[in-house]
């Protein structure tokens, strides 16, 4: 064969493979954003889907949103008492029943609240008196059981766990030791995720390095694992998911403005022990959540996970974007920016809420 004919072989090979990756990308099934009207126009920080149909967000000025119709139509409402404070996450468990989590300026402005009649009234379940502490998020395997995480304090993680939904009991004693300045970032609600019925994970940043404390029984026990994000006290690994027992997908990044390129993404296929960069998302800054395309927290259905590998992702400066294989591949959420959280009930139902009380379907 001549050198041209090589050439000319080798042109139409690329060609040829830039068609079938074109085709490739042109056969992916983009997702559709539907602006909703959430009745408010606080900042929302954290989302919450029970199912394609209840759905809770969370926000400033002490603000909840609810919906029972997938979204038609909102019911804002304010947590009496709570006015002042910033609902950095909430776990929806039914169309009465919800959790809400509070931070604040003050010691005692970390709270847990409950509802059990749709919002029409709160129990404040705990109030935090730690100097020091600063709870970020927490996760739920089950109506009545789930933890929630704070930044270290004196070396020690004082976080706590329910049994019953109602009271929660110090499992500080049971975390891994902490790192010098070792924190979470209460950016979206993510920074703990509950999987199956005994699995969590906690990302942390702030410290040397940006680590996972993961347990197999849910609480009992802890290890802490290294990822390859970067960390320093502001930075770190922001926000954490799985779609099953063993496969997750870790976010973070730099909320230094002068730092900006550091948002990255990572994934481990042994249940958080250790983590391999994915390529870089098409995001600047940090990512501020992240959620795979198929029900939360990996709950299977019809025997497999609705959203395959698929995850959408936000970032606090650069808009937000998905991929359909966990990384590998990155597109953009076109005009979407300012958004916080993302979280999935379905495929077909997921949402996206930010500043200014701004909520968006998404639909794959």
């Amino acid at each position: 064969m001549s050198k041209r004919s090589v050439t000319v072989f080798l042109i139409a090979a690329f060609a040829f493979g830039a068609l079938s990756l074109a085709q490739e990308h042109s056969n992916i099934h983009h997702p559709r954003l539907t602006p909703q009207t959430s009745g408010t126009t606080q900042g929302l920080i954290a989302v919450s889907p029970v199912n394609p149909r209840v759905v809770w967000a969370s926000g400033r000025g002490g603000t909840f949103v609810v919906t029972t119709d997938g979204g038609r139509h909102w019911k804002a409402g304010v947590v009496p008492g709570a006015e002042a404070l910033q609902f950095r996450d909430v776990q929806g468990v039914s169309d009465k029943v919800a959790y809400l989590q509070s931070i604040g300026d003050n010691t005692t402005d970390f709270r847990i609240y409950k509802t059990v009649d749709g919002g029409a009234h709160w129990t404040m379940q705990f109030q935090n008196q730690l100097a020091g502490a600063f709870y970020d998020c927490f996760a739920f395997w089950t109506p009545k059981r789930g933890i929630t995480h704070s930044d270290s304090v004196n070396g020690v993680f004082p976080d706590l766990r329910t049994t019953d939904g109602t009271t929660w009991q110090d499992i500080s004693s049971r975390m891994p030791p902490a790192l010098t300045g070792e924190a979470s970032f209460a950016s979206s609600g993510t920074c703990v995720a509950a999987q199956g019925d005994r699995n969590a994970w906690i990302a942390t940043g702030g410290a040397a390095a940006a680590r996972i404390l993961a347990t197999r029984d849910g609480g009992d026990t802890w290890n802490a694992y290294d990822t390859p994000l970067v960390s320093s006290p502001s930075a770190g690994a922001f926000t954490v998911a799985f779609r099953d027992p063993w496969h997750g997908i870790v976010g973070g990044g730099d909320l230094d403005p002068a730092d900006p390129n550091n948002a990255k993404t990572a994934t481990s296929h042994d249940g958080g022990k250790t983590w391999a960069l994915t390529n870089a998302p098409p995001v600047t800054g940090a990512i501020f959540g992240l959620s795979y395309v198929g029900r939360a927290g990996g709950h299977e259905r019809h025997g497999h996970d609705d959203g395959g590998r698929a995850v959408v992702i936000t970032a606090n400066a650069g808009g937000a974007a998905w991929t359909p294989d966990e990384g590998n591949t990155w597109f953009t959420l076109p005009d979407v920016t300012g958004c916080w959280a993302v979280a999935f009930a379905s495929p077909e139902a997921g949402w996206l809420v930010g500043t200014d009380g701004r909520i968006l379907r998404i639909s794959f």
